[in-house]
C-alpha cells in the first residue's frame, strides 16, 4: 500500500541501524562502499536469500530496502534491491518485479542529482515494468505490494516538479508516497 506524505514511516526492521548519510553520486559524500570513509566500507555481507513471492515477509533484505526507500535512502535501497535481484534471478517474475523497484529508487537518486530527465525516464520505466509483471502474475498484489499503487507511485514520481533543495548527505523523502506491504509483516 502506498501512503500519503504526512504518514509516519512504520519501519519493517526497526532494529536495523540506518546509514549515517544517504549517498548521491557527485554530491561530495564518500562512496559508501569504495571509500574507506563510506558508511558501508568493509561491510562484507553474504548474498541475500532469493526473494520468493509467497514468503516475501520473511526476507530481511527486501524489508530493509523498503525501509531505506521510505526513509529517503534511495541509493542504498537501490543497492539492496539490486543485491536481491542478483540472488533471485533477473529473468524470473520476482526478478522483473525487483527491477521495477530498482528503477523507482533510481528515480529518487535522480531527483537528488537534479536530473529531471533521469527521474522521468526511471519512473516511467518502473511503471512499465510493474504493468508487465502485473499482467504476468495475474494478481493485484505481489510480494506484499499492490500493483495499482506501485504504478500510481511511478506515474506520480514522473510527473512531479522537484523544487526542494537537497541537503548533502541528509536522508529526506522526495516522493509524496510510501511503499507499505500488505499485510504488514511482523517487525524483526
Amino acid at each position: 500500500m502506498i501512503q500519503a506524505d504526512q504518514e509516519e514511516v512504520v519501519r519493517l526492521l526497526p532494529s536495523a541501524e540506518l546509514p549515517k548519510y544517504t549517498y548521491v553520486p557527485g554530491a561530495g559524500s564518500p562512496h559508501p562502499i569504495r571509500d574507506p570513509r563510506g558508511h558501508s566500507h568493509s561491510r562484507k555481507q553474504p548474498p541475500p536469500q532469493a526473494l520468493d513471492a509467497e514468503s516475501w515477509a520473511e526476507n530481511r533484505t527486501y524489508l530493509w530496502a523498503i525501509d531505506l526507500f521510505n526513509l529517503g535512502y534511495y541509493w542504498e535501497a537501490h543497492e539492496e534491491w539490486e543485491r536481491l535481484w542478483r540472488s533471485t534471478g533477473a529473468d524470473t517474475t520476482v526478478g522483473r518485479f525487483l527491477k521495477g523497484l530498482i528503477k523507482l529508487s533510481a528515480a529518487g537518486v535522480k531527483v537528488r542529482e537534479n536530473s529531471l530527465h533521469g527521474v522521468r525516464r526511471h519512473a516511467a520505466s518502473a511503471g512499465e515494468v510493474f504493468a508487465d509483471v502485473a499482467a504476468e502474475a495475474g494478481s493485484d498484489f505481489f510480494c506484499g505490494l499492490e500493483f495499482t499503487h506501485l504504478q500510481y507511485a511511478a506515474d506520480r514520481a514522473a510527473q512531479l516538479l522537484y523544487k526542494n533543495p537537497y541537503t548533502p548527505g541528509k536522508a529526506t523523502r522526495v516522493f509524496p508516497f510510501l511503499i507499505q506491504p500488505h499485510p504488514m509483516p511482523l517487525s524483526y
